[in-house]
């Protein structure tokens, strides 16, 4: 009996020794390398071939310091880790994984994530940044218990995911919740939209709930006939959400809007059948940047939409969602570009599009509304002068092989901006983070 708890005490022992991954370091791999087409500087912060990504473009991807960056990787075994944008010596700071989005605080250091727990409920966790990078640094790390805390548990029958937001007072987040907890918050009278495009997805219903961060409690926010994605606040505007309506391509109404307590649902951006709007960011206070596609030619033998089949497929694997049998929409017969909407006036603007090729796809801007960026098909990041409407090309040659696209977001300063390069991989395919600075000359503007 003696020998037996002795063997359950070395056991849970030495799991959490070795489980208790967080704050482990990793030394700098920060490398400046010019554009060998531009010339302008590219700061790579992560030089190895070891499965990093950013974090999605709909949300910040500094700390509220500004001095790290939170990305996911596989060098630390799935969880996810900070470069010092400075030093770039990286920082783990999750630990037994994550789910999701990862919510990076703007008004503390906190790092907020979903992490499945028991019976398929969620557990929302809150992450003391600060408290991990002393610690690490000094080479005193505590369990990790004593770094993060449970903020509450959603249960299974809310059918909860890692698509998560957080609000802009910070006491708050939003989540995707599941279909059957969808429709009982909609209106039985409403019809549910079915799966649209060559990928068979949107289906509805779909929904977003929240839970406070600082009590657990749960609220429903909205529910609506279709599949809902890319859940982000307004984090200048406590209580704003944007999402979309997500088949994995084009949507009949890709953007929409709504407050926390539900009111307010409206389309964003009303698109019309030859629009193929996508990757819309909320921008700053008042606007959503979002990419109005130019990608495809214009069919001038056919008076009718292409039939969206499943047997007429034809996949895209380096572009996906660009599958042959979308319909007509997406061609330069009609406007296209970086749209810039304004959610107070409902105005549109087109900031700027490229002359040839796909034309602008993932798209940000500057919160003091000076610059927006967008990349393309050929993973080339451009720039552009909102009060000229000038356009530079910043960088290119980041291989159409990659994993994934270029995904720019702007600093809170809009100094700078982040992109996900596969430059420098050996494979063609592997991605690293790294930072493209606004010029100089065009910072000294007024």
């Amino acid at each position: 009996m003696k020998f037996k708890s002795i063997s359950i005490i070395f056991l849970l022992f030495f799991s959490a020794t070795a489980f208790s991954q967080i704050g482990k370091r990793f030394p700098s791999e920060k490398k400046i390398i010019k554009d060998p087409v531009t010339g302008v500087d590219l700061i790579f912060l992560t030089t190895k071939s070891a499965g990093d990504s950013k974090t999605y473009p709909t949300h910040p991807q500094w700390t509220a310091d500004g001095e790290w960056l939170i990305f996911r990787t596989k060098r630390a075994n799935g969880d996810a880790v900070a470069v010092n944008e400075k030093s770039g010596v990286m920082v783990q700071v999750t630990e037994g994984g994550y789910s999701g989005t990862l919510c990076m605080a703007q008004k503390t250091m906190k790092l907020y994530y979903m992490r499945k727990s028991e019976e398929n409920t969620m557990q929302i966790i809150e992450v003391n940044l600060e408290n991990v990078f002393k610690d690490s640094q000094a080479g005193k790390m505590k369990a990790v218990a004593a770094y993060e805390r449970v903020c509450g548990t959603t249960p299974s029958e809310m059918g909860a995911s890692g698509d998560m937001a957080l609000d802009a007072n910070e006491d708050r987040v939003y989540f995707r919740i599941g279909r059957e907890e969808a429709a009982k918050h909609l209106d039985p009278n409403v019809k549910l939209e079915k799966n649209y495009g060559p990928r068979n997805m949107g289906a509805g219903p779909g929904g977003i709930g929240s839970m406070n961060i600082k009590t657990g409690e749960l609220k429903h926010v909205v529910s609506v006939p279709f599949q809902v994605g890319h859940i982000q606040s307004n984090i200048w505007n406590p209580g704003e959400l944007v999402f979309c309506w997500e088949t994995g391509g084009k949507s009949p109404q890709r953007t929409w809007t709504v407050m926390a307590d539900g009111t307010g649902l409206r389309p964003l951006y009303p698109e019309s059948d030859y629009e193929w709007v996508t990757h819309e960011a909320v921008i700053s206070k008042d606007e959503v940047a979002m990419a109005i596609m130019g990608h495809r030619k214009i069919d001038i033998q056919k008076e009718t939409p292409v039939e969206v089949t499943e047997s007429t497929e034809v996949r895209n694997p380096q572009n996906p969602g660009q599958e042959s049998n979308w319909g007509n929409s997406g061609t330069r017969e009609k406007p296209t570009g970086l749209a810039i909407v304004n959610l107070r006036t409902r105005e549109m603007i087109i900031a700027g599009q490229t002359k040839r090729g796909s034309g602008l796809w993932h798209v940000h801007g500057s919160s003091d509304g000076r610059w927006a960026v967008g990349d393309d098909f050929s993973r080339s990041l451009y720039l552009i002068d909102r009060k000229t409407n000038e356009m530079i090309m910043l960088t290119t040659g980041h291989k159409q092989t990659a994993a994934d696209h270029v995904h720019p977001t702007f600093n809170r300063d809009g100094t700078k901006i982040q992109i996900q390069s596969a430059m420098l991989s050996e494979d063609n395919r592997t991605l690293n983070i790294c930072i493209v600075n606004v010029p100089k000359e065009w910072l000294k503007r007024k």
